[in-house]
């Protein structure tokens, strides 16, 4: 059995920022499994994913890096146009293409002690597969996808409408604070946080951009610092690495705040540069340690 196996499609994203335009793979599953590779316990690490035949060229170079991968077939891959303005938060998006969503029957057989969910868009992920796998292992959602709708190539806000069903099975989900609005009403992170706790959700992750992130579990906030990047270069995938970073972490035994604060940590890094996180696990510690900031309990 894997520690963790993430699940998600594989994209090819076109990114636009106001320094350049940059053609690569992308999505959760491409940051994590990318991330998770630079770690030391990386071993028992697996990826679950779903893409063309024209773009297997991204899954050869997972497996040649030493990422165990297992491709489902799909008549297309997700194609995104990430446009970022000179506020790295500011993003708009257009999907060019969409992949055929995850099923029960591919996934049943699947074994691991944590499962995450990248999801993409609001159809990646069925009820009966959270489901499915909550019923296996520890289950972990990134909830951005299920808030996205593409009709044409536009892509909508929308709520996820299996949100009070589905949140009954997720034991971690990670929502930024826009995407905490949406699913719950509240404007402040706190109340959002507890409404979702209420959900049934056993640790939330709410990520707050440059403010840094809170965690809820337990009955308990932990707040986690923002470490400043020397530059902000490219911030997509921080929200992927983060929670590579915290499930890394909680797999090995890790508290609420050590997690966190390594997943933030390794979030400034990857923030330094385009393309997923390629840092050390050494260098993650050295800006823990180096910083004058601290996670607090609120």
């Amino acid at each position: 059995m894997n520690d963790i196996c993430c699940i998600g499609h594989i994209t090819l994203d076109k990114i636009v920022t106001p320094k350049q335009t940059t053609y690569m793979p992308g999505g959760t599953s491409y940051y994590f499994s990318h991330g998770i590779k630079h770690l030391k316990d990386k071993d028992n690490y697996k990826l679950v994913t779903a893409l063309a035949p024209s773009e297997y060229k991204a899954v050869e170079e997972m497996r040649s890096a030493g990422i165990q991968v297992e491709v489902l077939p799909s008549r297309k891959t997700v194609y995104f146009e990430n446009v970022y303005g000179e506020n790295q938060d500011n993003r708009t998006q257009r999907v060019l293409a969409k992949a055929d969503p995850f099923t029960v029957e591919e996934l049943k057989n699947e074994e691991a002690r944590i499962f995450h969910l990248g999801s993409l868009l609001s159809d990646d992920f069925s009820l009966d597969v959270v489901k499915l796998l909550s019923g296996k292992g520890i289950l972990a959602v990134d909830a951005q996808g299920y808030l996205r709708e593409v009709r044409g190539q536009k892509v909508f806000p929308v709520d996820w409408k299996d949100k009070r069903e589905a949140l009954k099975y997720i034991d971690i989900l990670k929502v930024n604070e826009h995407e905490a609005e949406v699913l719950t009403g509240y404007k402040d992170a706190k109340q959002a946080a507890l409404q979702l706790a209420e959900w049934g959700v056993k640790e939330v992750l709410l990520t707050l951009g440059s403010l840094g992130s809170l965690i809820y579990a337990e009955g308990v906030f932990h707040q986690i610092p923002a470490y400043p990047p020397k530059e902000v270069v490219d911030a997509t995938g921080c929200g992927d690495t983060y929670a590579m970073g915290y499930l890394y972490m909680r797999n090995k035994g890790a508290s609420y705040e050590e997690a966190g604060c390594f997943a933030a940590a390794m979030s400034t890094i990857k923030l330094e540069k385009s393309g997923p996180f390629s840092g050390t696990e050494e260098q993650v510690w050295n800006i823990i340690r180096n910083s004058n900031l601290h996670p607090q309990v609120i």
